[in-house]
């Protein structure tokens, strides 16, 4: 489907680091974060540098579209989502999270 097919784990020094979002080839995603026991998922859309995931499934109950931007640079994903579902796109990458390809 895309360059973000794959999973990708967020590096050392971010806020969640170890949490890991995997795209699937068809359209579907799952996220981790095992320290607090988070699970997510849903489908998802890219158009140009622009995600869209339909969380359908999460822990704590965060259901609903997240809009985000990302940059792929070799092994390295640049991720910025809105904070919350039904949330604005960020405007650009100034507060991305990285992540590194497993």
């Amino acid at each position: 489907m895309s360059e973000i097919t794959g999973k990708w784990i967020q590096v050392e020094g971010q806020p969640y680091e170890g949490l890991w979002f995997e795209f699937n080839p068809d359209g579907t995603f799952e996220a981790q974060y095992e320290p607090m026991g988070i699970v997510s998922s849903g489908t998802y859309g890219i158009e140009e540098d622009q995600v869209t995931m339909q969380q359908t499934a999460h822990t704590l109950g965060f259901i609903g579209e997240f809009k985000g931007l990302f940059e792929i640079d070799g092994n390295r994903l640049k991720m910025a989502v809105a904070e919350g579902p039904g949330q604005d796109r960020p405007e650009d990458l100034s507060k991305a999270r990285i992540y590194k390809r497993a």
